[in-house]
C-alpha cells in the first residue's frame, strides 16, 4: 500500500496524518524524517529488534560528545552529566497500537516523547552517524560526499 498525505502544522500532526493512512491490522510503525536521506539497514533492524524484547518503541541514539550546559538567562543553571544523554534519531518504531494511543495525546518534540508521556517504554539502540539530518548547507556537503566515498559519483548539489 501506498498514500501521499499533506504534513501538518507540527511534526506531530504530519504524523499523525500519515498513521492515519496505516492499515489497522499493521503490528509494527516506523517514523522516519525525510531530512535524514540516509538510512543504513541496520538501524532498521536494530529499532525493530528492539520491539521483539518487549518494548513499546525504540529509537537510534548516539553519545552526546560535547559538555551540555542548561542555561538560562545567560547563565549556566546546570551542566548535565553527559554519560546519561544522546541525541535521538530516526526511524523511531513503535507497536503500532501504543503509538496510535499515544498521538491521541498532546504534541511533541518527536513520536518516542509521546510514547513516553503516555507510559510507554523506549529503548535507545545505537544510532549511525550517516543519519544526519540535512539541516544546512554544510550537512548536504557532508552527505554528498559520503554518497562519493559509498559509490564513487555523487549528482550535482550546488544549485539546490
Amino acid at each position: 500500500m501506498t498514500a501521499c498525505v499533506t504534513g501538518g502544522e507540527t511534526r506531530t500532526e504530519s504524523v499523525r496524518a500519515g498513521v492515519a493512512e496505516v492499515p489497522d491490522d499493521v503490528d509494527v510503525i516506523l517514523v522516519h524524517d525525510a531530512a535524514r536521506p540516509l538510512l543504513p539497514d541496520d538501524v532498521i533492524g536494530r529499532v525493530l529488534g528492539a520491539l521483539g524484547e518487549g518494548f513499546d518503541g525504540a529509537v537510534p541514539g548516539l553519545p552526546v560528545v560535547d559538555t551540555v550546559k542548561r542555561v538560562r538567562d545567560d547563565a549556566v543553571h546546570e551542566t548535565l552529566v553527559r554519560d546519561e544523554l544522546v541525541t535521538v534519531q530516526t526511524p523511531q518504531c513503535f507497536v503500532a497500537s501504543v503509538l496510535r494511543a499515544a498521538l491521541r495525546g498532546g504534541e511533541g518534540s518527536d513520536c518516542a516523547s509521546l510514547v513516553e508521556a503516555n507510559g510507554g517504554r523506549i529503548k535507545v539502540v545505537p544510532g549511525d552517524e550517516r543519519l544526519l539530518k540535512v539541516t544546512t548547507r554544510a550537512d548536504l556537503d557532508r552527505v554528498a560526499a559520503w554518497l562519493v566515498s559509498d559509490t564513487g559519483t555523487v549528482s550535482d548539489t550546488s544549485s539546490k
